[in-house]
């Protein structure tokens, strides 16, 4: 399916692309040293940690692959946003400080400053291979997949790269400064896109109770059976796993709440992000319903976003809502590209090099982020081959991550876990898992061999009770020290982080803003469910 553009379209996409490549040219200007570079100063206020939060999660991929789920299954898909919202109150409350005491750089190094400089690279060189083979890669597949349609000219590879190579140089030219900034412009134009085509949409349908009308129960409830194939309740606690792993302990995301400016922004950052996944539910959701109403026999799923824009739009339109389709695969590109530069840098260059001065680190970083966007640009036509690999994106974290999360939960919260058990849990688990995983979901040898049928989900809450007990038998084995107070949680982590005078003011209290998501939360799931 192709798609002609008008030429105020391709005006509104062409202005878009100037405006980011030269705000990220005017934000390197200020990029002096690491800090800068990487975690902007330490400087950012937290609706810019939040909307970067939001912006960097919502890839082309989630426009198209959350629409399309939600085409398929309906409104159960929603459970994986909410959690989210879930995971981010918990970062808010209990990891956040944690981390910030630290003045990290990268998620890994809290591993270095809890346990050891070995189980610190392990972890980096994990987290470097999701980010190259599954964020990048991912995003520049299903972002050249789409834009392609909209632009014939551009094949899928051509359309990748051009993405790939304008995220690429306003990263490299602004370092994460660049990006939030961008990501903020870029989330207000994902909601505004997202708006037009949910009006679009209802109209098409003859509103909301027609729309409902129209749909059978399965598709409107949230929470499943334990019998359903896409999401049995019994398995939500694996979604909070793999949550946990990818809004807490990943550095595609974490480097935002790292360079807040103090703890209070960093908090009230994460609450942020977690409020902005809700409305995703209106955003992403609802559309699906409405493909699905409007035109029940597309060929796959994924084709709902396109068909919506196409059948539902008229010109011009069409420009803003395909420039918010760039724009979130740019900020899942930025993102990534940053993060990776970070890691490089500061946990494989700093500790073999350390007299290496912030200056050349700064350029190191830009390289090792250009080094990424030329890999991404090649590894597109790879993913094209061999595409049947994303689609087990979610299955694959839920048997890799479960051991990532036991590992930094009980180096946050017990302080007896020793740094040799870390390590030897994260390295005999996470390959585990890859084996599982392959067995299971993608070679069928475990069926084949008379293995239970067991969603994935529930795979990923059986492994972290796997990688718990192991992480508990190796430091009882291998005993250490206990872990020192600032590298864990403490009760007086919970303080108010109030300003001056404002004590007696709840609404600036984070533990009433958290108390407040989490009530909207559970009543957007008691509604649906």
């Amino acid at each position: 399916m192709h798609a002609d553009l008008a030429t105020f379209d391709i005006a509104v996409i062409i202005v878009y692309f100037a405006a980011v490549l030269a705000h990220g040219f005017w934000s390197g200007r200020r990029e002096r040293n690491a800090d800068d570079y990487f975690l902007a100063g330490r400087s950012l206020a937290w609706p810019l940690i939040g909307a970067s939060l939001y912006a960097s999660n919502m890839s082309g991929a989630s426009f198209v692959g959350l629409i399309g789920a939600s085409y398929e299954y309906g409104l159960v898909v929603f459970n994986y946003e909410w959690t989210a919202a879930a995971v981010l109150i918990f970062f808010a409350l209990f990891m956040a400080p944690v981390f910030l005491r630290a003045k990290l750089f990268t998620v890994p190094e809290y591993l270095k400053t809890r346990f050891d400089e070995r189980t610190c690279r392990l972890y980096a060189a994990f987290t470097l291979f999701t980010l190259m083979f599954i964020d990048i890669a991912g995003a520049l597949f299903a972002g050249g997949l789409v834009i392609s349609m909209f632009i014939p000219a551009l094949s899928l590879w051509g359309a990748a790269a051009l993405i790939a190579l304008l995220a690429g140089v306003y990263t490299v030219a602004g370092g994460l400064r660049a990006v939030v900034v961008t990501d903020a412009v870029q989330a207000a134009l994902m909601i505004v896109g997202s708006l037009v085509i949910l009006w679009a949409g209802l109209g098409a349908v003859g509103g909301w109770d027609a729309l409902f009308a129209e749909l059978d129960a399965s598709r409107t409830q949230m929470i499943k059976p334990a019998s359903d194939d896409f999401l049995p309740w019994t398995g939500l606690f694996g979604v909070l796993l793999l949550g946990f792993y990818y809004w807490t302990l990943n550095q595609y995301f974490v480097q935002r709440v790292l360079a807040a400016r103090d703890l209070k922004a960093a908090r009230r950052g994460a609450l942020f992000g977690g409020f902005l996944k809700l409305p995703n539910l209106f955003f992403m959701m609802l559309p699906g319903l409405i493909a699905f109403v409007l035109f029940p026999a597309l060929d796959r799923p994924d084709l709902a976003f396109p068909t919506l824009i196409v059948e539902l739009l008229p010109a011009g339109l069409k420009g803003l809502i395909v420039t918010a389709l760039i724009a979130a695969i740019m900020s899942s590109l930025d993102s990534a590209f940053n993060a990776g530069a970070s890691i490089v840098t500061m946990d494989f260059v700093k500790p073999a090099r350390p007299e290496t001065g912030d200056h050349t680190l700064l350029w190191i970083g830009r390289a090792v982020t250009g080094a990424m966007m030329i890999f991404g640009m090649g590894v597109v036509p790879l993913v094209e081959r061999f595409g049947s690999l994303f689609s087990y994106f979610q299955s694959t974290l839920a048997y890799i991550t479960p051991a990532v999360v036991a590992t930094f939960m009980g180096g946050l919260f017990v302080s007896r876990v020793s740094a040799r058990a870390a390590f030897w849990t994260l390295l005999i688990m996470i390959p585990t898992g890859l084996a599982l995983f392959v067995a299971k979901e993608v070679t069928g040898l475990w069926a084949a061999a008379g293995g239970p049928d067991i969603h994935f989900t529930i795979m990923a809450g059986l492994l972290f009770l796997a990688a718990c007990a192991l992480l508990a038998g190796l430091s009882v084995r291998w005993r250490g020290p206990a872990a020192k107070a600032h590298t864990h949680f403490r009760l007086p982590d919970l303080a108010h982080d109030h300003d001056e005078g404002s004590m007696r003011k709840w609404r600036h209290d984070y533990r009433w803003q958290a108390l407040g998501l989490a009530l909207l939360t559970i009543a957007l799931i008691f509604y649906f469910r």
